[in-house]
């Protein structure tokens, strides 16, 4: 299925340094954003803490449980409504030995205030820092391994220049994706470093459809390198709209009717293949037109 003319030419690559510079300042925006946030906001996964789930009978005021948890020294707890109605999340992040105990205390608190039978603990989990900061370091390292493993499989596949122009694609979508979490203020937890991966996946699927079409353009058809990857993008174009389409479709309704964690999910999704299809048209490619006149300044002055 095609709705875009066979014809079309669009001149992706005459318009890459514009497109450059939106996403410099897109990264610089969360550069910023992280360093006024003191860096990213880590979920009780990466940070260590305490999280509780409770649903209720009856309808609830927030400002109602908000007083029921500083009464029990708990006022600097993440309140934040989850799932069904009158459900809700408690976020708090405490020490090792602070731990100990405090679902216990929010459920007599909730039993004193509501009644024994107007509510139900329905999850507890309890991470301590040191478990979260080596959560951190082994999401960390996921995505760089990943990266990396995409460096030597695009090399072995295609060419070097064009294992930088992929991997220099999936690194902005990433920072693009954490600026994003970081303007908006939400969490990074362990299901958005899984949604992190999921993109560069998907992006690097995007990247290696144009790629593979540059290369079979490149032994068919004669020109300018500049000319046979601008006519690849073209070509592969109705096909990376309709894909990014269907799946944005999907995201936004996981989006639009998840509970709390799955829309931190979608919603790095939703970025992410927004992200990720601007970058295999004006990142991956473009870039290794770049690294090919590098090369060929090299030839000259050698």
């Amino acid at each position: 299925m095609e709705f875009i003319r066979p014809d079309t030419n669009i001149d992706f690559v005459g318009k890459r340094r514009y497109a450059l510079l939106g996403s410099l300042i897109l990264i610089l925006a969360g550069i910023v954003s992280l360093v006024l946030h003191g860096g990213p906001r880590y979920g009780i996964d990466f940070a260590g803490g305490t999280l509780v789930q409770v649903k209720f009978n009856r309808p609830v005021e927030f400002k109602e449980l908000r007083e029921v948890l500083r009464e029990v020294g708990f006022g600097d707890a993440i309140l934040q409504p989850f799932g069904g109605r009158g459900e809700f999340l408690i976020r708090m992040k405490k020490t090792t030995g602070e731990l100990r105990g405090v679902s216990a205390k929010i459920e007599e608190a909730f039993k004193r205030r509501f009644g024994e039978e107007s509510f139900e603990i329905r999850r507890v989990e309890m991470v301590g820092p040191k478990v979260g900061r080596d959560l951190r370091v082994k999401g960390l390292k996921a995505i760089i391994f990943a990266l990396i493993g995409i460096l030597i499989y695009i090399s072995w596949r295609f060419e070097f220049r064009f294992a930088v122009g992929a991997v220099a694609a999936l690194v902005h979508d990433v920072l693009v994706t954490v600026g994003m979490f970081s303007l908006t203020d939400k969490e990074i937890s362990l299901p958005v470093v899984a949604a992190l991966l999921t993109i560069v996946g998907y992006s690097l699927n995007d990247t290696i459809v144009v790629y593979d079409r540059i290369r079979e353009n490149m032994r068919r058809v004669r020109g300018q390198l500049e000319e046979i990857i601008n006519r690849s993008i073209n070509e592969t174009l109705s096909r990376t709209i309709l894909t990014s389409l269907t799946t944005l479709i999907v995201v936004v309704v996981l989006f639009a009717l998840g509970g709390g964690i799955i829309r931190d999910f979608a919603f790095a999704l939703i970025v992410g293949v927004v992200v990720g299809t601007y970058s295999s048209v004006y990142i991956a490619s473009p870039l290794v037109i770049s690294l090919e006149r590098t090369k060929r300044g090299r030839g000259k002055r050698g």
